[in-house]
């Protein structure tokens, strides 16, 4: 594969070099010259206006990918417990569904996992593939993924979704690389092209400075990874516990589960797991709690965190913090709210004293309300903010706090 620039054509506008981010253009006797630094991305093919510019050697045979169809997902499980981004990528996976005209597949490994089909049911999926076998009883990714492959070649899905946890990051490229299909990890937007009904697979890219749209072109399934809690859950068959049992009874949900079965022998694990050790003592889990109260960079110092924190407390809720609160060392790792820390969605966030960077409203945006206390009018916070405070926050949080402490009315 080649770039090549038309000298014929080429006016040296500069504007290729302009959008290119890997410093590959310059512009020498007033044409574009493309030195090694380039990294075949195309976005100055795209920009260039007089069509000078001309990546050769790629794939131009179309093919037929007919044969796929339907949106999968797995569903992580841990001690039988389902991880909640299984059932967020469920409801996403219901949506592109829908949009594609197609059908909406789940497939779940583990053992002794029958019990978590009640739940994984309700969120719409028209076909569950189980695989329950003592062999799979710990998330070990090399033969989830000999067996996860085995179902999507047999199956053909168009879509297949994992979640952005510390096991699907290791599961999910695995899989990819014994299909040869290409993944997009950690994606914050799926949706559906209209016209070519395709998968655009959004992510934040460049140390999250800005958003890119990935497709998968030559290969399939279309495979991407979503991180916790950035996609919402929306239950599908809300019936009550009564007429679910009902319907399992009568066989009109049981009939949409169809359990494989597999020779454990051929799933033999080239890992030797020596022994699971679970954490002990005080954590923070910040997804664990309904009101957050981060701080940035205009908290100043460390000690300030001790402001936030009482407020927090007040509200029931815990502390975050902005990345460069974080690299500052007035907070922990774990407090960290972004991109590069822990994606939330609670129902209250309050963000003090931060400016609103895109990397860390890639961790809080689906937040259900945002409070926003900064003193510079224009930070970009506002733009995602239910409800914005412009002020100083060593004002306006302490007559907070008096406030709730006399039980009166914020408004």
């Amino acid at each position: 594969m080649e770039i090549a620039v038309n000298k014929s054509t080429c006016t040296g506008c500069s504007i290729c070099k302009g959008v290119c981010l890997y410093d590959a253009i310059e512009i020498i006797d007033s044409k574009a010259v493309i030195n090694q630094n380039c990294a075949f991305c195309g976005a100055c093919v795209e920009a260039c206006k007089f069509k000078s510019i001309e990546i050769k050697g790629l794939a131009s045979a179309k093919k037929d990918f007919s044969e796929y169809k339907g949106v999968m997902v797995f569903i992580e499980q841990n001690e039988s417990k389902v991880a909640e981004v299984s059932f967020e990528l469920l409801s996403k996976g219901r949506e592109l569904a829908s949009q594609l005209n197609t059908k909406l597949y789940g497939v779940i490994v583990g053992f002794n996992i029958k019990k978590c089909t009640d739940e994984i049911l309700k969120y719409g999926v028209d076909k569950l593939f189980m695989v329950d076998d003592e062999v799979f009883k710990h998330n070990l990714d090399d033969i989830y993924s000999k067996v996860i492959v085995q179902i999507i070649q047999k199956q053909k899905p168009d879509i297949f979704l994992g979640g952005a946890t510390s096991f699907g990051r290791s599961l999910m490229p695995k899989i990819a690389a014994i299909l040869k299909t290409g993944l997009t990890a950690d994606c914050t937007g799926l949706t559906i092209d209209s016209e070519k009904k395709i998968l655009l697979q959004t992510r934040p890219t460049f140390g999250g400075n800005i958003l890119a749209t990935i497709i998968t072109r030559n290969s399939r399934p279309q495979m991407a990874t979503v991180r916790p809690h950035v996609m919402g859950k929306k239950v599908i068959d809300n019936l009550s516990s009564e007429s679910f049992q009902k319907n399992k009874i009568n066989n009109s949900l049981t009939e949409k589960i169809e359990i494989l079965n597999i020779n454990s022998a051929n799933f033999k694990s080239k890992y030797n797991l020596i022994s699971i050790e679970k954490e002990t003592g005080k954590s923070i889990n910040l997804t664990d709690y309904d009101v957050i109260v981060s701080g940035g960079r205009g908290i100043g110092c460390a000690e300030n965190f001790e402001m936030l924190k009482e407020l927090a407390d007040l509200l029931g809720g815990v502390v975050g913090a902005s990345r460069a609160a974080v690299d500052s060392n007035w907070i922990s790792y774990p407090h960290q709210v972004g991109q590069t820390g822990k994606t939330v969605n609670p129902k209250v966030y309050i963000a003090c004293g931060i400016s609103g960077a895109i990397q860390h409203l890639a961790g809080m945006q689906t937040s259900d309300i945002i409070i926003a206390i900064n003193k510079d009018p224009e930070a970009p916070i506002f733009k995602v903010a239910n409800f914005g405070i412009v002020g100083d926050l060593f004002e306006i949080i302490p007559k907070l706090i008096k406030r709730i402490k006399n039980n009166k009315s914020l408004i």
